[in-house]
Protein backbone atom coordinates (compact mmCIF):
# COMPACT_ATOMS: atom_id res chain seq x y z
CA UNK A 1 0.00 0.00 0.00
CA UNK A 2 2.61 2.45 0.61
CA UNK A 3 5.90 2.63 -0.96
CA UNK A 4 9.55 2.15 0.20
CA UNK A 5 10.03 4.36 3.72
CA UNK A 6 12.59 7.29 3.28
CA UNK A 7 15.83 6.63 4.81
CA UNK A 8 16.14 7.59 8.51
CA UNK A 9 16.25 10.21 9.69
CA UNK A 10 12.04 11.10 10.27
CA UNK A 11 10.91 14.08 9.98
CA UNK A 12 9.21 14.84 13.37
CA UNK A 13 7.72 17.83 14.32
CA UNK A 14 6.12 19.16 17.87
CA UNK A 15 2.38 20.81 18.16
CA UNK A 16 2.20 22.59 21.12
CA UNK A 17 -0.63 24.77 23.31
CA UNK A 18 -2.49 25.54 25.99
CA UNK A 19 -5.62 23.78 27.34
CA UNK A 20 -8.37 23.72 24.73
CA UNK A 21 -6.83 25.46 22.36
CA UNK A 22 -7.60 22.76 19.29
CA UNK A 23 -4.05 20.64 18.99
CA UNK A 24 -6.00 17.79 18.60
CA UNK A 25 -8.28 18.88 15.99
CA UNK A 26 -5.63 20.76 14.31
CA UNK A 27 -3.41 17.50 14.07
CA UNK A 28 -6.54 15.38 12.87
CA UNK A 29 -6.85 18.23 10.01
CA UNK A 30 -3.25 17.89 9.07
CA UNK A 31 -3.22 14.27 8.75
CA UNK A 32 -6.29 14.18 6.81
CA UNK A 33 -4.58 16.66 4.12
CA UNK A 34 -1.30 14.46 3.97
CA UNK A 35 0.22 13.89 0.68
CA UNK A 36 -0.63 10.71 -0.88
CA UNK A 37 0.56 7.09 0.04
CA UNK A 38 2.50 8.89 3.02
CA UNK A 39 1.96 6.90 6.75
CA UNK A 40 1.65 9.16 9.72
CA UNK A 41 2.45 8.15 13.44
CA UNK A 42 1.38 10.59 15.67
CA UNK A 43 2.43 10.34 19.58
CA UNK A 44 0.07 12.24 22.00
CA UNK A 45 0.68 13.12 25.50
CA UNK A 46 -2.99 12.84 27.89
CA UNK A 47 -2.68 14.97 31.23
CA UNK A 48 -5.12 12.60 33.17
CA UNK A 49 -5.20 9.11 33.57
CA UNK A 50 -7.61 9.20 31.03
CA UNK A 51 -6.80 9.32 27.48
CA UNK A 52 -9.58 11.05 25.17
CA UNK A 53 -6.98 12.32 22.05
CA UNK A 54 -5.72 9.09 21.02
CA UNK A 55 -9.39 7.87 20.69
CA UNK A 56 -10.34 11.10 19.53
CA UNK A 57 -7.66 10.92 15.95
CA UNK A 58 -8.64 7.45 16.09
CA UNK A 59 -12.08 7.99 15.70
CA UNK A 60 -10.80 10.07 12.17
CA UNK A 61 -10.98 6.25 10.79
CA UNK A 62 -8.12 6.70 9.26
CA UNK A 63 -6.01 3.80 8.36
CA UNK A 64 -2.93 5.94 7.39
CA UNK A 65 -2.38 6.80 10.88
CA UNK A 66 -0.92 5.23 13.73
CA UNK A 67 -1.67 6.56 17.23
CA UNK A 68 0.28 6.52 20.78
CA UNK A 69 -0.62 7.70 23.88
CA UNK A 70 1.16 8.61 26.81
CA UNK A 71 -1.26 8.65 29.70
CA UNK A 72 -1.44 10.14 33.60
CA UNK A 73 0.70 13.34 33.43
CA UNK A 74 3.13 15.41 31.38
CA UNK A 75 6.17 13.12 29.71
CA UNK A 76 8.15 16.44 29.53
CA UNK A 77 8.85 15.96 33.71
CA UNK A 78 9.50 12.49 33.54
CA UNK A 79 10.17 11.16 29.96
CA UNK A 80 12.93 9.24 29.38
CA UNK A 81 11.54 5.77 29.69
CA UNK A 82 8.03 6.45 28.82
CA UNK A 83 8.68 8.73 25.59
CA UNK A 84 11.45 6.66 24.64
CA UNK A 85 9.48 3.13 24.66
CA UNK A 86 6.13 4.65 23.16
CA UNK A 87 7.96 6.20 20.65
CA UNK A 88 10.62 3.45 19.65
CA UNK A 89 7.88 0.84 19.76
CA UNK A 90 5.46 3.34 16.91
CA UNK A 91 8.63 4.01 14.76
CA UNK A 92 9.06 0.17 14.40
CA UNK A 93 5.66 -1.01 13.94
CA UNK A 94 4.32 1.90 11.99
CA UNK A 95 7.60 3.08 10.16
CA UNK A 96 5.93 6.38 9.19
CA UNK A 97 7.24 8.94 6.95
CA UNK A 98 6.44 11.62 9.57
CA UNK A 99 6.05 11.58 13.41
CA UNK A 100 3.61 14.48 14.80
CA UNK A 101 3.79 15.13 18.90
CA UNK A 102 1.47 16.75 20.58
CA UNK A 103 2.82 17.47 24.22
CA UNK A 104 0.16 17.82 27.01
CA UNK A 105 -1.50 21.39 26.80
CA UNK A 106 0.44 22.01 30.84
CA UNK A 107 3.33 21.19 29.73
CA UNK A 108 6.71 22.86 29.08
CA UNK A 109 8.17 22.35 25.50
CA UNK A 110 11.98 22.55 26.36
CA UNK A 111 12.85 18.85 27.86
CA UNK A 112 10.88 17.51 25.08
CA UNK A 113 12.68 19.27 22.52
CA UNK A 114 16.04 18.33 23.83
CA UNK A 115 15.36 14.79 24.27
CA UNK A 116 14.25 14.38 20.73
CA UNK A 117 17.39 16.15 19.84
CA UNK A 118 19.63 14.22 22.76
CA UNK A 119 21.85 11.44 21.78
CA UNK A 120 19.50 8.46 21.93
CA UNK A 121 17.50 9.99 18.62
CA UNK A 122 19.77 11.86 16.82
CA UNK A 123 20.00 9.38 14.24
CA UNK A 124 16.29 8.74 14.16
CA UNK A 125 14.41 12.17 13.80
CA UNK A 126 15.14 14.77 12.20
CA UNK A 127 13.61 17.14 14.67
CA UNK A 128 11.76 20.29 12.35
CA UNK A 129 9.24 23.31 12.88
CA UNK A 130 7.73 23.55 16.42
CA UNK A 131 4.16 25.04 16.35
CA UNK A 132 2.27 26.62 18.84
CA UNK A 133 -1.08 27.12 18.52
CA UNK A 134 -2.41 30.20 20.63
CA UNK A 135 -6.11 31.37 21.63
CA UNK A 136 -5.86 35.10 22.17
CA UNK A 137 -8.67 34.90 24.94
CA UNK A 138 -5.52 33.43 26.80
CA UNK A 139 -3.15 36.37 26.39
CA UNK A 140 -6.07 38.39 27.78
CA UNK A 141 -6.47 36.20 30.82
CA UNK A 142 -3.82 36.75 33.30
CA UNK A 143 -3.81 33.99 35.07
CA UNK A 144 -3.05 32.00 31.57
CA UNK A 145 -0.48 34.70 30.58
CA UNK A 146 0.82 34.64 33.83
CA UNK A 147 1.92 31.08 33.22
CA UNK A 148 5.27 30.60 32.85
CA UNK A 149 4.62 27.15 30.65
CA UNK A 150 2.25 29.14 28.22
CA UNK A 151 4.91 31.83 27.76
CA UNK A 152 7.59 28.95 26.97
CA UNK A 153 5.21 27.67 24.56
CA UNK A 154 5.55 30.87 22.54
CA UNK A 155 8.84 31.77 23.19
CA UNK A 156 10.07 28.48 21.84
CA UNK A 157 8.10 27.69 18.88
CA UNK A 158 9.54 28.28 15.18
CA UNK A 159 6.15 29.45 14.06
CA UNK A 160 3.07 31.01 16.05
CA UNK A 161 -0.40 30.10 15.18
CA UNK A 162 -3.07 32.41 16.20
CA UNK A 163 -6.74 29.82 16.57
CA UNK A 164 -10.17 30.80 17.03
CA UNK A 165 -10.19 34.09 14.97
CA UNK A 166 -13.63 33.29 14.27
CA UNK A 167 -14.51 33.54 17.43
CA UNK A 168 -12.31 36.53 19.33
CA UNK A 169 -12.69 40.24 18.62
CA UNK A 170 -10.07 41.01 16.09
CA UNK A 171 -8.97 43.64 18.45
CA UNK A 172 -7.74 41.52 20.43
CA UNK A 173 -6.41 39.49 17.84
CA UNK A 174 -4.82 42.32 16.73
CA UNK A 175 -3.50 42.78 20.42
CA UNK A 176 -2.36 39.33 20.26
CA UNK A 177 -0.55 39.36 17.11
CA UNK A 178 1.56 42.48 17.50
CA UNK A 179 2.97 40.97 20.88
CA UNK A 180 4.27 37.99 19.33
CA UNK A 181 5.67 39.98 16.86
CA UNK A 182 7.23 42.57 18.43
CA UNK A 183 8.26 41.40 22.02
CA UNK A 184 9.68 37.82 21.46
CA UNK A 185 12.97 37.00 20.61
CA UNK A 186 14.21 35.65 18.36
CA UNK A 187 11.81 36.44 15.87
CA UNK A 188 9.49 33.84 14.37
CA UNK A 189 9.55 32.24 11.01
CA UNK A 190 5.66 33.25 10.67
CA UNK A 191 2.75 34.49 13.19
CA UNK A 192 -0.36 34.24 11.75
CA UNK A 193 -3.89 33.48 12.02
CA UNK A 194 -6.44 30.77 11.34
CA UNK A 195 -9.72 28.87 12.31
CA UNK A 196 -10.55 25.46 13.08
CA UNK A 197 -7.35 24.98 14.03
CA UNK A 198 -6.18 24.76 9.91
CA UNK A 199 -2.27 24.25 9.52
CA UNK A 200 -0.53 24.32 6.07
CA UNK A 201 1.79 20.83 5.54
CA UNK A 202 4.72 23.41 4.25
CA UNK A 203 4.71 24.96 7.44
CA UNK A 204 5.88 21.27 8.54
CA UNK A 205 9.49 21.72 7.03
CA UNK A 206 10.29 24.98 7.34
CA UNK A 207 13.68 25.21 8.96
CA UNK A 208 15.65 27.97 11.46
CA UNK A 209 18.83 28.25 12.64
CA UNK A 210 18.08 30.52 15.48
CA UNK A 211 18.73 28.93 19.04
CA UNK A 212 15.24 29.54 20.61
CA UNK A 213 16.30 28.58 24.67
CA UNK A 214 13.20 28.56 27.43
CA UNK A 215 12.53 31.95 29.51
CA UNK A 216 11.82 29.84 32.56
CA UNK A 217 13.93 26.16 31.99
CA UNK A 218 12.37 25.73 36.07
CA UNK A 219 9.02 26.49 35.16
CA UNK A 220 8.03 22.58 34.84
CA UNK A 221 10.40 20.54 37.18
CA UNK A 222 10.98 16.47 36.80
CA UNK A 223 8.91 16.08 40.30
CA UNK A 224 5.23 17.31 39.01
CA UNK A 225 2.65 15.30 37.30
CA UNK A 226 5.07 12.13 37.03
CA UNK A 227 4.26 10.00 33.44
CA UNK A 228 5.05 6.70 35.76
CA UNK A 229 5.41 3.83 33.89
CA UNK A 230 2.37 2.32 35.98
CA UNK A 231 -0.14 5.31 34.60
CA UNK A 232 1.04 4.40 30.78
CA UNK A 233 1.09 0.40 31.42
CA UNK A 234 -2.54 0.99 32.82
CA UNK A 235 -3.53 3.46 29.96
CA UNK A 236 -2.09 1.73 26.96
CA UNK A 237 -3.53 -1.54 28.47
CA UNK A 238 -7.03 -0.75 30.02
CA UNK A 239 -8.98 -4.05 29.34
CA UNK A 240 -12.68 -2.35 28.20
CA UNK A 241 -13.96 -6.18 28.39
CA UNK A 242 -14.12 -6.08 32.55
CA UNK A 243 -16.22 -3.43 32.78
CA UNK A 244 -19.22 -3.77 34.28
CA UNK A 245 -22.37 -1.66 32.49
CA UNK A 246 -23.50 1.42 34.55
CA UNK A 247 -20.88 0.88 37.04
CA UNK A 248 -17.91 3.30 35.10
CA UNK A 249 -14.41 2.64 36.45
CA UNK A 250 -12.95 6.47 38.03
CA UNK A 251 -9.81 7.95 37.50
CA UNK A 252 -9.07 10.54 39.90
CA UNK A 253 -6.09 13.17 39.51
CA UNK A 254 -3.04 12.38 40.61
CA UNK A 255 -0.19 14.66 41.44
CA UNK A 256 -1.94 17.49 40.20
CA UNK A 257 -2.83 21.25 41.53
CA UNK A 258 -5.79 21.28 39.79
CA UNK A 259 -8.69 19.83 39.99
CA UNK A 260 -9.48 17.42 37.56
CA UNK A 261 -11.18 13.42 36.74
CA UNK A 262 -11.97 11.39 34.51
CA UNK A 263 -14.16 8.18 33.62
CA UNK A 264 -14.22 5.07 31.81
CA UNK A 265 -17.46 3.53 30.31
CA UNK A 266 -18.53 -0.23 29.58
CA UNK A 267 -18.76 -0.63 25.71
CA UNK A 268 -22.12 -1.47 26.61
CA UNK A 269 -23.77 1.81 27.98
CA UNK A 270 -25.11 3.89 25.97
CA UNK A 271 -26.07 7.70 26.60
CA UNK A 272 -29.15 9.80 26.25
CA UNK A 273 -27.52 12.01 23.94
CA UNK A 274 -30.16 15.33 24.55
CA UNK A 275 -29.91 14.38 28.56
CA UNK A 276 -25.61 13.71 28.15
CA UNK A 277 -25.35 17.22 26.08
CA UNK A 278 -27.59 19.18 29.01
CA UNK A 279 -25.48 17.64 31.68
CA UNK A 280 -21.99 18.38 30.21
CA UNK A 281 -22.79 22.19 28.96
CA UNK A 282 -24.53 23.00 31.91
CA UNK A 283 -23.55 25.98 33.94
CA UNK A 284 -20.53 24.88 35.95
CA UNK A 285 -17.37 26.68 35.36
CA UNK A 286 -14.79 24.09 33.60
CA UNK A 287 -11.35 24.42 31.78
CA UNK A 288 -11.18 21.68 29.67
CA UNK A 289 -14.35 19.29 28.97
CA UNK A 290 -13.86 16.23 26.36
CA UNK A 291 -14.90 12.82 25.61
CA UNK A 292 -16.51 10.16 23.42
CA UNK A 293 -20.06 8.74 23.86
CA UNK A 294 -21.90 5.65 22.58
CA UNK A 295 -25.44 7.21 22.02
CA UNK A 296 -28.56 6.40 20.80
CA UNK A 297 -27.52 5.09 17.31
CA UNK A 298 -24.03 6.38 17.08
CA UNK A 299 -21.23 7.62 18.38
CA UNK A 300 -20.41 10.97 19.50
CA UNK A 301 -16.96 13.37 19.81
CA UNK A 302 -17.92 15.76 22.64
CA UNK A 303 -15.34 18.76 23.54
CA UNK A 304 -16.24 21.89 25.73
CA UNK A 305 -13.22 25.30 26.75
CA UNK A 306 -14.85 26.88 28.86
CA UNK A 307 -18.49 27.55 27.67
CA UNK A 308 -17.65 26.65 24.10
CA UNK A 309 -18.38 23.46 23.21
CA UNK A 310 -18.81 21.14 20.12
CA UNK A 311 -20.27 17.68 19.05
CA UNK A 312 -19.18 15.57 16.39
CA UNK A 313 -19.23 12.15 15.02
CA UNK A 314 -16.57 9.84 15.59
CA UNK A 315 -15.43 6.40 14.29
CA UNK A 316 -13.93 5.37 17.44
CA UNK A 317 -15.94 2.12 19.01
CA UNK A 318 -13.97 1.06 21.82
CA UNK A 319 -15.79 2.23 24.77
CA UNK A 320 -16.99 5.59 26.23
CA UNK A 321 -14.85 7.63 27.74
CA UNK A 322 -14.91 11.27 29.96
CA UNK A 323 -11.83 13.55 31.22
CA UNK A 324 -12.67 16.76 33.53
CA UNK A 325 -10.54 19.85 34.03
CA UNK A 326 -12.52 22.33 36.53
CA UNK A 327 -11.13 26.12 36.64
CA UNK A 328 -10.14 26.85 40.09
CA UNK A 329 -13.04 25.34 41.27
CA UNK A 330 -14.10 21.88 43.36
CA UNK A 331 -17.18 19.32 42.32
CA UNK A 332 -17.95 16.03 44.20
CA UNK A 333 -17.34 13.52 41.53
CA UNK A 334 -19.69 11.21 43.24
CA UNK A 335 -22.37 13.37 42.30
CA UNK A 336 -20.95 14.16 39.14
CA UNK A 337 -20.64 10.70 37.97
CA UNK A 338 -24.09 10.07 39.49
CA UNK A 339 -25.66 12.92 36.75
CA UNK A 340 -23.73 10.99 34.24
CA UNK A 341 -25.00 7.43 34.93
CA UNK A 342 -28.81 9.25 35.35
CA UNK A 343 -27.79 9.93 31.31
CA UNK A 344 -27.54 6.17 30.27
CA UNK A 345 -30.57 4.82 28.98
CA UNK A 346 -29.39 1.18 28.16
CA UNK A 347 -26.84 -1.46 27.49
CA UNK A 348 -26.50 -3.32 24.30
Amino acid sequence: MYPDLPLRPIPTNLITGFLGVGKTTAIRDLAARRPPHERWAILVNEYGEVGLDQAMIEGSGDAGLAVSEIAGGCFCCSMEMPLDWTLDALIRTAKPHRIVIEPTGLGHPARVLDHLRGSHFKDILDVRTTICLADPRDFENERISKSPVFQDQLHLADIVVINKTDVVAPELVAQFRDHVQKELFPAKLLVTTTQQGRLEHEWLDWRTDEVRTPLFPEAHPAHQHLATTELVSLQMMQPTQHLTPGRPIRYPATNDPSDHCGWIFSPEDVFNQDALLDMLGGGFSVRRIKGVFQVTGTWIQFNRTGFEMSVQPTSYRRDSRLEVILDHTSRRWDEFESELLRCLVTHQ
